[in-house]
């Protein structure tokens, strides 16, 4: 009977083990060493993006020179991406291997997702306020900022739930690059800030065409007045100004109601005059905007390089290029008086590994990242500002700024104009929830606005009902029925057979016990009968 109860308990266990397989495991925490071991030697992974931008990549290669000089136990191998989706799918492929890089730029939406069932991703607040290793720590080969250092907005953009799982490294949001010459020509003036009625009110006056079916505006045959590169920000940050339902932190999908439907409505209105298009339907805002076929072309701060007739970068012959005043705004708004714009940029996280030696080397390069050599020779390729005060407020970084429009490169005029317009407005700033699948949500909402506008230019009708099965068919493409689960878990469906197999041979196994307890039960008092 022991052989039989035993084989029972060993069955229950076994169910109790598989059963809890099915969900996502609970995240540890790391576990810091007393002290780095440098009698060893450690080689480190760093995946990073740099948009085949060489300045860029050559800051990153120096700063692993400088870091390994301090460090000569530590090699850090580069890999670069060209985008961030490349990274993350490559992450997502590599954690089921055990192959995931030791440092990696990213973002919290995406981190959100590697901690799916895993615990792949580190939990830093333990290393954040570590006194030998955390930021600021006393046995730091380099000056790094301490966690007070940090820009607040900005390092809480890296928090998942309670727990940061990443530093930030470079913030930007978006800006209104906008044709100064063409607004006075309509008989405007640009104002500080902008609002949608005015970018939809010029813009529906730039669509006036001569009889030679030419535009008035530019006597060219092209001329789209508003371009948006990013319609997932655009959805999202038009939202938010209206206090409209987006998404909850716990993860529950409010996007597909009235607010958005008359958003929607409203891109199609001027999708219909010619006035409104996006970088997916048409191409990118910039080209049009240096050509004179843009009065208004929003994208990111880190863009600045691209825009205007004097941008360093330009993906346009100069035979095309037009001679125009560039001015930068924040994005349009619906209430001047309450300003909102996204944050937005690359993060860092650090992935786990067996060895925690190896997750500590992780951790000192990734400091190192935030060291204001680092900060402020990456900020001044784009309009990224750095996200340390240490930085912002570094006589370095100040002089930079004070420089717009001593040459067009380095100190090109309207990449510092869209640093300034981060650095003055970081207290609007806003990020969206993060969950596993708020990085679908975000895809989602642009995409709405991308079917619109196609809808449109093919002459198919956009109303409630069009709209109503929209939201079925964005639903469907990005599965986010499976994420709408009200505490912030993916809801996993019902158990596979197996899983329910298994249930039904747990109640089996509690049923033989208890008949086994029975029968001991009465033997024993049989016995005890026989005694007496």
């Amino acid at each position: 009977m022991k052989k039989v109860f035993s084989a029972l308990l060993a069955a229950l266990l076994l169910t109790l083990l598989l059963s809890g397989c099915h969900g996502a495991r609970d995240q540890g925490t790391f576990a810091i060493p007393e002290s780095f071991d440098e009698s060893r030697s450690y080689e480190i992974t760093f995946w990073a993006k740099n948009d085949t931008n060489v300045t860029q990549a050559n800051i990153y290669k120096q700063a692993i020179a400088d870091f390994q000089e301090l460090y000569p136990n530590i090699t850090v191998n580069l890999r670069l991406y060209t985008d961030y989706s490349r990274i993350y799918n490559d992450v997502i492929t590599n954690i089921a291997t055990n192959t995931t890089p030791n440092v990696c730029i990213t973002y919290p939406d995406h981190i959100a997702t590697y901690l799916t069932g895993t615990d792949a991703v580190v939990p830093l607040d333990g290393l954040f306020r570590d006194a030998r290793y955390g930021l600021g720590g006393s046995e730091l080969r380099f000056d790094g900022p301490t966690q007070e250092e940090i820009i607040p907005q900005f390092l809480d953009e890296c928090a998942i739930g309670e727990t940061h799982y990443a530093i930030p490294y470079m913030r930007s949001t978006e800006a209104c690059y906008i044709n100064k010459d063409f607004v006075e020509a309509l008989g405007y003036q640009v104002p500080e800030v902008l609002t949608w009625d005015f970018i939809w009110e010029v813009s529906e006056a730039a669509t006036a065409k001569n009889a030679d079916g030419t535009y008035r505006l530019n006597g060219q045959n092209v001329m789209i007045p508003f371009i948006y590169k990013s319609t997932d920000n655009m959805m999202i940050q038009q939202l938010r100004q209206l206090d409209a339902p987006y998404a909850t932190a716990a993860g529950d999908i409010q996007i597909f109601g009235d607010t958005t439907r008359e958003l929607l409505m409203t891109a199609a209105e001027h999708t219909k005059s010619g006035a409104f298009s996006t970088f997916k339907i048409s191409s990118y805002p910039a080209n049009f905007l240096n050509a004179g076929q843009c009065v208004f072309a929003i994208d990111s701060t880190a863009g600045a390089t691209w825009m205007g007739s004097g941008a360093p970068l330009l993906d346009i012959s100069p035979e095309q290029l037009v001679e125009f005043e560039t001015v930068v705004r924040p994005v349009p708004q619906f209430d001047p008086n309450n300003m909102r714009m996204i944050s937005q940029g690359p993060s860092v996280c650090v992935f786990n590994k067996s060895d925690p030696q190896e997750v500590l080397a992780s951790w000192l390069f990734t400091q190192f990242l935030l060291t204001n050599d680092v900060q402020i020779a990456y900020a001044t390729t784009e309009g990224y500002v750095p996200v340390t005060a240490k930085a912002q407020e570094s006589e370095e970084y100040r002089d930079y700024l004070s420089r717009a429009g001593e040459d067009g490169n380095e100190h090109y005029d309207v990449k510092i104009a869209a640093s300034r317009l981060l650095l003055e407005h970081t207290e609007n700033t806003f990020v969206t929830p993060v969950f596993n699948g708020s990085a679908s949500l975000r895809s989602a909402a642009g995409q709405m606005i991308e079917e619109v506008v196609k809808s449109i230019r093919r002459s198919q009708p956009v109303n409630v009902e069009s709209i109503d099965a929209l939201y079925e068919k964005m639903t469907a493409l990005y599965r986010l029925d499976q994420i709408q689960s009200g505490n912030g878990k993916v809801d996993l469906g019902p158990l596979p057979a197996e899983s329910r197999a298994l249930l039904w041979v747990l109640g089996l196994c509690w049923a033989g016990i208890l008949v086994y307890l029975g029968l001991d039960y009465r033997k024993k008092r049989r016995k005890s009968g026989q005694t007496h």
